[in-house]
């Protein structure tokens, strides 16, 4: 009898079909609801893949593309869902650089890097990142010191 059992357990495991693409292999742990949807709307931008309704993992060709600025950018991807998305690819083998800081909010954002242009230490890629995160945000607030630093900026590239 148990040789029967050991056939079955066997048809139940999917051979490999040659010609066709291997699946991502995927971490124990599923994506939230939030985290699908955000990569079903970063497959058609990314890779041009249509997702199928309901449940999906993401292709190894989406997460490969994937990058911590595109996921802070994405519609409805607030910072945990990103740190989700960024671990689930981590178990899949995929590293998606994360160069975001969060758990700042955005005032001490803005006072990190008044005090980097401050010590003239300020990067292009810093202003950028803290203009985006901003925007995804909808924060209609730069501070003044700010404000007078980019002017700065944008004046001594012109010049």
């Amino acid at each position: 009898m148990s040789d029967g059992r050991n056939r079955d357990a066997a048809r139940r495991i999917a051979a490999p079909v040659p010609g066709q693409p291997k699946p991502a292999p995927g971490p124990m742990k599923t994506l939230s609801v939030r985290a699908q949807n955000v990569l079903k709307e970063l497959a058609v931008e990314l890779t041009g893949e249509q997702p199928p309704k309901g449940t999906w993992a993401p292709s190894r060709e989406l997460l490969l593309a994937l990058t911590a600025e595109r996921l802070a950018t994405a519609r409805n991807c607030g910072p945990h869902t990103a740190a989700e998305i960024i671990a689930w690819a981590q178990g899949c083998g995929v590293t998606v650089k994360s160069s975001l800081q969060y758990g700042r909010s955005l005032s001490q954002m803005w006072a990190g890097l008044v005090a980097n242009a401050s010590a003239g230490a300020l990067t292009s890629a810093e202003v950028i990142g803290a203009l985006e995160r901003s925007i995804r945000r909808k924060s209609v607030r730069i501070p003044v010191a700010f404000q007078v630093i980019l002017v700065k900026i944008l004046l001594s590239n012109f010049e």
